[in-house]
């Protein structure tokens, strides 16, 4: 069975493919064969980890199929179709310290491997419309698009969405939305990536670059108002304008820091708005399956931008650096 690992400290040129023995499972395991594994912006941060973090097996996101189960094992049985769960131990309800302790890809070895033995809990059975392909972009962005626009306040069609940038989180975000009866807003300093993302149902879109005070743009959008939720992938850069954006009453979904943490917190601004900065962390299964079945009744289908084969995943994370893409990079593995 082969598997990539990464050096940290060398980015994608720190990928290598590897011979790895097979393990027996424990009973409460599965050994699942891979099909296809999408990357998201995460698995580059983890490559630039100081060089002093030993090599391990990169990713969060997969599908596959089941074949060996533990002796313990009920929940799943050999053939069955499977997508993986970004926090194996996070089955339901509130997040605590406890079900978030084991994270594919991160303290825990990850799934870009042609064969990966987790426990049954890392697995979510898939539904027959969905491709392995298809299902691989779930597991992270999906999850997280899905738990910010509903995971807390759930929003109501009509209401107006900001989402910055075309990333995962936020193109996935926006064909929820869009599918919801939600007015999303999308922002980007790329005019291609915005006629895309009219293409795929985008109310309204800003490009950043051109109008620098684009919180403003998005009020006028919104008939002076505000817009009733931000779906921040930025951080730093971008949190005090977010705000700028809201309605009083609204949120910041704040879901990545791709210009890094901190940022101007204005708490007058919050209490006199009655804003609401709303930290979301991908999310359970039990939001992975209310995704599924989403995405499945309202046939939605994941954008993907590229896929390269197994051999060539070090391309396909070159690619996802670049930037250049709209939609998901998958690497498959059938």
């Amino acid at each position: 069975m082969q598997a990539y690992v990464i050096q940290a400290g060398e980015g994608p040129q720190g990928l290598q493919r590897r011979d790895i023995v097979d393990t027996p499972l424990a009973p409460h395991e599965v050994r699942v064969r891979v099909h296809a594994v999408s990357l998201n912006h995460r698995d580059l941060t983890f490559a630039k980890r100081p060089a002093t973090t030993p090599p391990q097996i990169p990713c969060s996101d997969a599908a596959g199929e089941v074949i060996e189960v533990g002796s313990a094992v009920t929940r799943l049985r050999v053939g069955q179709r499977v997508m993986s769960q970004f926090f194996p131990l996070w089955d339901e309800g509130p997040l605590t310290p406890e079900k978030t302790a084991l994270l594919l890809g991160g303290s825990s070895p990850g799934v870009l491997a042609q064969i990966v033995v987790l426990p049954a809990s890392a697995w979510v059975p898939l539904p027959d419309e969905l491709g392995y392909r298809e299902a691989a972009t779930l597991p992270c962005a999906g999850v997280t698009a899905w738990n910010a626009l509903f995971g807390f306040d759930p929003l109501q069609p009509g209401d107006r969405v900001l989402t910055l940038g075309t990333g995962g989180v936020s193109l996935w975000a926006l064909q929820l939305g869009h599918a919801a009866g939600l007015q999303m807003i999308v922002s980007s300093s790329d005019d291609a990536k915005l006629e895309q993302a009219k293409r795929l149902g985008a109310a309204a879109t800003i490009n950043y670059r051109r109008h620098p005070d684009w919180a403003a743009v998005a009020r006028a959008l919104s008939g002076g108002r505000g817009v009733d939720r931000v779906i921040d992938t930025t951080g730093r850069e971008t949190l005090s304008p977010s705000m700028a954006a809201l309605r009083h009453g609204g949120a910041v979904a704040m879901v990545g820091g791709v210009t890094g943490w901190g940022g101007e917190l204005n708490a007058a601004a919050m209490l006199d708005g009655a804003l609401r900065l709303q930290g979301v962390l991908v999310g359970s299964r039990a939001s992975a399956e209310a995704l599924l079945r989403f995405v499945v009744a309202a046939r939605i289908e994941p954008l993907i931008a590229r896929c390269y084969p197994f051999e060539q995943a070090r391309d396909a994370f070159e690619h996802l650096a670049s930037q250049r893409h709209v939609g998901k990079i998958v690497i498959d593995l059938a």
